[in-house]
């Protein structure tokens, strides 16, 4: 069986202290995308957790990163960080028309990033599974789930994200809870554990780990090292993504660079 491809890549490109530690001293801020899709293969679009970005803006991100690269965009505050979750049905609609198809194939998945007090209410999150778009002007679009609060814990959350193909997010971390079910056509992992004093923000045996893993997911395997709630996922190739995040921030790019070497 094939494997799929692995990207790796950071959150966002504009972050001072990679003046000079990533990007070469005296590039200009509106070269920073250019540069940093040039040495990475994934991003993770930011600002569209924050506010709505302007077609324009995700057009002119397309053209500046070569063939291949693929952007994840963060889904909205007003979608993700409500009481009741089953009533953002035209906040999602407003934040899917916004234009980010003009990323064209180098669209990837949309995250949706839970607050670590958001509780697992069934009823409420199969219904925002549900409202969940499948595509938008005609492009596919596919859906990662970042949950941190511990009742999410439970195999009823794995199986619901199962059936609606949505894929649940590994977050590597001190203080949320990491779930490494395989849950969506593709793998979604978001490492947040680096240390400044590594040049590479994890040391050359962790990077070494976190290629196996890779490798595995990009397989269609589930790692045995890894902590699972429910049974393991069938064997199938999935994309997969693995974002470097947080932890000691101004070693991401370092770290994202040291990981594609190793894959």
């Amino acid at each position: 069986m094939s494997a799929a491809p692995i990207r790796v890549g950071i959150g966002g490109w504009d972050y001072d202290p990679w003046r000079g530690t990533f990007y070469p001293l005296g590039l200009p801020k509106a070269k920073q995308l250019e540069y940093g899709a040039s040495r990475l293969s994934a991003i993770e679009i930011n600002a569209t957790y924050y506010k709505l970005q302007k077609p324009e803006l995700f057009a002119g991100w397309a053209k500046a990163s070569p063939d291949g690269f693929k952007f994840t965009v963060k889904g909205s505050r007003f979608c993700s960080n409500r009481r009741v979750l089953a009533d953002g049905g035209e906040a999602l609609e407003r934040f899917c028309g916004q234009g980010f198809t003009e990323l064209g194939d180098k669209l990837g998945p949309i995250l949706w990033q839970f607050m670590a007090t958001k509780k697992f209410d069934p009823e409420d999150f199969r219904a925002f599974l549900a409202l969940l778009p499948r595509e938008q002007s005609g492009v596919s679009l596919r859906h990662a789930v970042e949950v941190r609060h511990e009742s999410f814990r439970d195999p009823g959350f794995v199986a619901m994200a199962r059936a609606a193909g949505v894929a649940i997010v590994f977050g590597d971390s001190d203080d949320y809870p990491c779930l490494a079910d395989l849950s969506g056509d593709f793998a979604y992992a978001r490492l947040q554990c680096a240390r400044e004093e590594e040049p590479a923000g994890y040391s050359p045996d962790a990077l070494g780990r976190w290629a196996e893993i890779a490798r595995a997911w990009s397989a269609g395997e589930s790692p045995e090292e890894l902590p699972y709630i429910a049974e393991r996922a069938p064997t199938e190739p999935r994309e997969t993504y693995i974002f470097m995040i947080n932890g000691a921030k101004v070693r991401a790019p370092a770290a994202a660079l040291a990981l594609m070497e190793r894959l």
